[in-house]
């Protein structure tokens, strides 16, 4: 009997570790810290340029923005996809543009989905006006062929994309009102992520698909749409979040700290429950405390690095200026970053 432990203890011990733990789904490896991504969504820096503002390093010289990012720390860019868009900003053209500037300094890329001609979130999921009128089974052909037409460009151009965000903030469902999620209803929901997500892996099957949703700090709202989806067996391979801890209220800007301790606590409670490596994919600040946006992002850096599963954290548009496009939570003044990013450099 002994001689039989001998070698079947070592052969359990190794099945084991190979085993990985979530029963018949086991999703992707969790990431090792080295893999730990600090990222920023640059989106506008196209249509910035062409109004012609230019990026400054904090010495006052001149740089292009996704080179001055990489100088701060930054070794991702995210990049949001309109459908038809006017002007033909964040169109397949102008997102190929981008993304082929990032992969020529070996930054990794992010690829975020809206299904929409203009911005998709929580309040708005505005089919595209091409696809209006629809039905369901049109309506999930068409984000297929869309998805996989614009990374098949980004393929083409030798930019490697290592995660797709199939819908933007889609807490609410996306390409309403078909794909409206609520209450216990989720409408073509799951079917049209599921088209989006099978077109993901025919051309980069390596890429980690996102299921993106906001307020990262709300619990009740996370689980309600997390369980409804796990009882749907929708399939994806990391859950994204948002997180803005302090947006204007009544007159003043709210102390950042009780969203940003909630989020973390969060995380270990979203990740027991549903198995999933967790992304940021989008922080945000007020742009004009960039000494509190500094403290808010390192207390995220410093209490989420040992978690392997933790994968990153993209600051959502830290160029942005409210006198250049209207947006007061970004990370710059002057066409120079503020201290908001310094963690990014630590």
């Amino acid at each position: 009997m002994m001689r039989c432990w001998r070698w079947l203890l070592p052969a359990l011990m190794m099945l084991a570790a190979c085993t990985k733990p979530g029963g018949d789904d086991p999703g992707p490896d969790p990431v090792t810290p080295a893999s730990f991504v600090k990222g920023v969504d640059i989106s506008w820096v196209t249509e910035l340029e062409s109004k012609g503002y230019k990026f400054y390093n904090a010495a006052g010289q001149e740089r292009e923005l996704t080179a001055l990012m990489k100088e701060l720390g930054a070794d991702a860019i995210r990049l949001r996809v309109w459908v038809n868009p006017e002007g033909g900003w964040n169109g397949k053209a102008d997102v190929l543009a981008k993304a082929k500037r990032a992969a020529a300094l070996g930054m990794k890329v992010l690829i975020d989905f809206h299904y929409s001609d203009s911005w998709a979130d929580p309040s708005q999921q505005t089919v595209p006006a091409a696809w209006k009128g629809k039905d369901a089974a049109a309506m999930a052909t068409a984000v297929k062929e869309h998805t996989q037409d614009v990374l098949q460009a980004l393929k083409g151009a030798g930019v490697e994309v290592a995660w797709v965000q199939v819908g933007n903030e889609t807490t609410n469902g996306m390409l309403w009102e078909t794909g409206k999620v609520a209450g216990t209803s989720v409408g073509q929901f799951v079917r049209y992520f599921s088209a989006g997500r099978e077109a993901v892996k025919a051309v980069y099957p390596q890429a980690q698909v996102i299921l993106h949703l906001d307020n990262g700090w709300n619990l009740s709202t996370l689980n309600w749409f997390l369980t409804l989806m796990k009882a749907h067996a929708l399939d994806y391979d990391l859950l994204g979040l948002s997180l803005y801890p302090s947006y204007w209220e009544g007159n003043a800007y709210p102390d950042w700290k009780p969203k940003v301790q909630q989020f973390v606590s969060n995380l270990q409670t979203l990740h027991a429950a549903y198995g999933k490596p967790v992304m940021l994919v989008e922080f945000g600040m007020p742009a004009s405390q960039p000494d509190k946006a500094k403290a808010a992002l390192q207390y995220l850096f410093d209490n989420t690095r040992s978690l392997d599963w933790f994968t990153g954290i993209f600051y959502w548009e830290p160029e942005a200026e409210h006198n250049r496009c209207g947006y007061d939570y970004g990370a710059f003044a002057g066409g120079k970053p503020t201290a908001a990013l310094e963690p990014f450099g630590e």
